[in-house]
């Protein structure tokens, strides 16, 4: 049964996810590169927004955007929720968008109806969380941190070859202030941190009573973007099988060892997920050519950071193998990895009740997916997630969310914002 924070939130939130698909368009989905104009536009939208709202606005040097409703007692560090405001090339509406609306249907419904929270409530944008067009996820929360590298800087665009660094000084940002290892803005003022998200898988979606759920930890991944497998280009017809050096054939090998002990992974307990999401032969192949080269990525999560370690080291093991066997040779490129966290034991539990309170059902349930929640929630920061069950999965442009279900684990984090507690969490 819907309450009236959901009946009247509906029509708002509907009109925002509309707008911002609208200004965002591609020729599939939607694509909001991180600190490109239409990231910028979208974020002056909700700026917009704010102001009609009259609450507190301020850009931080990485260019996220605070937005706060003032509480009683505003010696009290804020409690603070949001998303990113990105997307994925071509991809879903949702992802991201749905935690900034979510968090601003809050801060709305408390000038409605003139509620004035113990302490600063923040609604925080940030920005370019996804990985996709940079290969480097979660660049606005890490800036504003100051954790990100000049390396991270020197990470080349996807298609255009323009730089991390050019990209955010184009926008109006200072790079550099951003890679000094000191946050840029105070973390001390930060209560914790929730983040509502869609689920981004079928959990949620599968069951007809429970639309939200209440995330337990978040999976660490360690990635290699380019793994090369160096075999010899032959001619199809005149080599015969044991003089060749396939290197289709030891990169399928691979492949098929990993599947198979990932099963044997699985069965052991360990939670695991493993993805070879591009593969490429070289430019030459033919279909009168044996493969002398092939290139692929691997992606490899987990809610436990021993367990990465362990299957990474089993896929080098593995490739060493197939490599003395197929007489080719993998090169691996730079590992990229994010450490698991652990979401906040008490500031979860506090979710939970907040469902019960507003009479919901929900599952507790893992993300598979990374967030922005890490970042403040491995600098010790309270962090949780609340999730909300989407259609059709996500980064793909038929990422689908039903409203009412949005607007059930808005409820949640109404709830949850409500009823505070004033010493916070430790």
């Amino acid at each position: 049964m819907s309450t009236d924070f959901q009946r009247e939130g509906l029509e708002f939130a509907q009109k925002c996810f509309d707008d911002v698909r609208a200004m965002s368009l591609d020729s599939q989905g939607v694509s909001r590169q991180g600190y490109s104009e239409v990231e910028t536009q979208v974020l002056e939208y909700f700026r917009k927004i704010g102001e009609e709202l009259s609450l507190e606005i301020s850009e931080d040097k990485a260019g996220n955007v605070w937005m706060t409703v003032p509480g009683k007692n505003r010696d009290l560090p804020a409690l603070v929720s949001g998303s990113h405001a990105d997307s994925v090339p071509q991809g879903g509406n949702f992802d991201g968008l749905a935690g900034i609306v979510a968090a601003l249907c809050v801060a709305r419904w408390m000038r409605k109806t003139n509620y004035q929270p113990e302490r600063d409530f923040t609604v925080l944008m940030m920005r370019m969380e996804e990985s996709s067009w940079f290969g480097k996820c979660y660049v606005g929360s890490l800036g504003m941190t100051g954790q990100l590298t000049d390396k991270d800087l020197a990470l080349k665009h996807r298609t255009s070859g323009k730089t991390l660094a050019e990209t955010i000084k184009a926008c109006g940002f200072d790079p550099d202030a951003l890679t000094t290892g000191k946050p840029v803005v105070d973390l001390s003022k930060m209560a914790a941190f929730i983040e509502l998200h869609i689920e981004q898988g079928p959990t949620l979606d599968s069951s007809d009573t429970l639309r939200a759920g209440i995330v337990t930890g978040i999976r660490g991944n360690v990635r290699h973007k380019n793994i090369r497998c160096v075999g010899q280009t032959a001619h199809s017809g005149a080599v015969d099988k044991q003089f060749r050096h396939d290197a289709v054939l030891a990169f399928a090998e691979l492949a098929y060892r990993m599947d198979c002990l990932w099963d044997e992974w699985l069965k052991a307990g360990h939670d695991l997920v493993f993805t070879i999401g591009v593969v490429h032969t070289a430019a030459t192949s033919a279909i009168a050519v044996v493969p002398g080269e092939v290139t692929f990525c691997v992606d490899i999560r987990s809610l436990s950071q021993e367990t990465l370690d362990g299957f990474h080291a089993v896929l080098v093991k593995e490739a060493e193998e197939v490599a003395k066997k197929r007489g080719v040779k993998f090169e691996f490129d730079g590992l990229i990895s994010s450490k698991p966290l652990a979401i906040h034991q008490a500031l979860r539990e506090h979710l939970s009740k907040a469902a019960a309170e507003a009479g919901l059902k929900t599952k507790e349930l893992p993300s598979g997916a990374g967030h922005d929640t890490v970042t403040f929630g491995g600098l010790g920061i309270p962090a949780a997630m609340i999730f909300v069950a989407n259609q059709n999965g996500s980064h793909n442009p038929h990422e689908a969310m039903k409203t009412e279900d949005f607007m059930q684990g808005s409820e949640v984090l109404w709830h949850a914002v409500k009823d505070f507690p004033h010493e916070g969490f430790k």
